[in-house]
């Protein structure tokens, strides 16, 4: 265990784009304290550094975006996965910690990560990113790994809110754009009669938030839209949650059997109208990515 203090966000005198000969040079700073490990965190205080080092074969780096492969379940000797990944690992819930509470982490990237944002030799340092999803699947060996997606943050990070959107021009070229993201709520055409025909009730809890135009509730998706789920806008694959109900569905605290039943914190049967058909295979990919099957 990493004997210095655990430090977030950035480090007094290294700047994004620093080089680092050698993984001991990030150690008397806090800014990496783990030479051997690729991520530098706990449970209880979450994740504050993780090196992206070639160690995974599913990790994937599209600059801005990763999608980062969690830890353990690796022969130290072949790098080959042998076993299945779990969320009891120390840096595996240091990075859903940092996702529950927001914390920036530093990404370092390693010679021997297989990207072209990678250094040809030593390590360099990628900048603050955010952890905005986890999740379980199996891997390119057939075990089950750890997976998180990391959003770049931008260069200051002062703020946790703060994050930098890269818009692209026909001609390639990126320029970044300040903005602030706090939760993204998917509010479409279909999500709105979802949550019409439920007359803003809570699938789980059958509560509806009174607001001062009416109620409120929100379209939570089972099977997450975008990459690398690639789930649907359909009503078969959202639900009309209550925010909190929709942030611990997000998040793996419960899940949802083919009978409705809830399984995980939550207790009781999910309320489906007749005219909600709910897609069974969605309900599997939730319970699936979270553990419960």
């Amino acid at each position: 265990m990493a004997s210095r203090s655990i430090i977030f966000g950035e480090i007094t005198d290294i700047p994004e784009g620093h080089w680092f000969n050698g993984r001991k040079e990030m150690m008397p700073t806090s800014f990496h304290r783990n030479w051997g490990q690729g991520i530098d965190g706990n449970k209880q205080e979450g994740t504050s550094a993780i090196v992206l080092s070639g160690g995974y074969e599913d990790d994937e780096d599209s600059g801005d975006e990763i999608i980062y492969t969690g830890a353990g379940g690796n022969d130290p000797n072949t790098g080959k996965q042998i076993a299945d990944q779990t969320w009891d690992n120390a840096g595996n819930a240091g990075l859903f910690t940092s996702w529950d509470r927001g914390l920036l982490v530093r990404v370092i990237r390693g010679h021997q990560h297989k990207s072209e944002y990678s250094p040809k030799e030593g390590y360099t340092y990628a900048g603050l990113y955010s952890v905005v999803d986890a999740w379980r699947e199996t891997g390119k060996s057939g075990f089950k790994i750890c997976r998180f997606r990391l959003i770049y943050n931008g260069d200051s990070g002062e703020q946790a809110e703060s994050a930098e959107k890269t818009l692209s021009d026909k001609k390639g070229s990126k320029n970044r754009v300040k903005s602030t993201i706090l939760r993204l709520v998917r509010d479409t055409k279909i999500s709105n009669e979802i949550k019409q025909l439920y007359e803003y009730k809570c699938q789980v809890c059958e509560l509806a938030i009174a607001t001062k135009t009416g109620f409120y509730a929100e379209g939570a998706h089972i099977k997450p839209v975008g990459k690398p789920h690639n789930g649907d806008d359909r009503s078969s694959n959202l639900l009309c949650l209550c925010p909190n109900h929709h942030v611990m569905f997000d998040k793996g605290m419960f899940s949802i059997t083919d009978q409705h039943d809830l399984v995980g914190c939550v207790s009781g049967q999910l309320f489906v109208k007749t005219a909600h058909d709910i897609a069974s295979s969605n309900l599997k990919y939730h319970r699936e990515t979270h553990g419960f099957d």
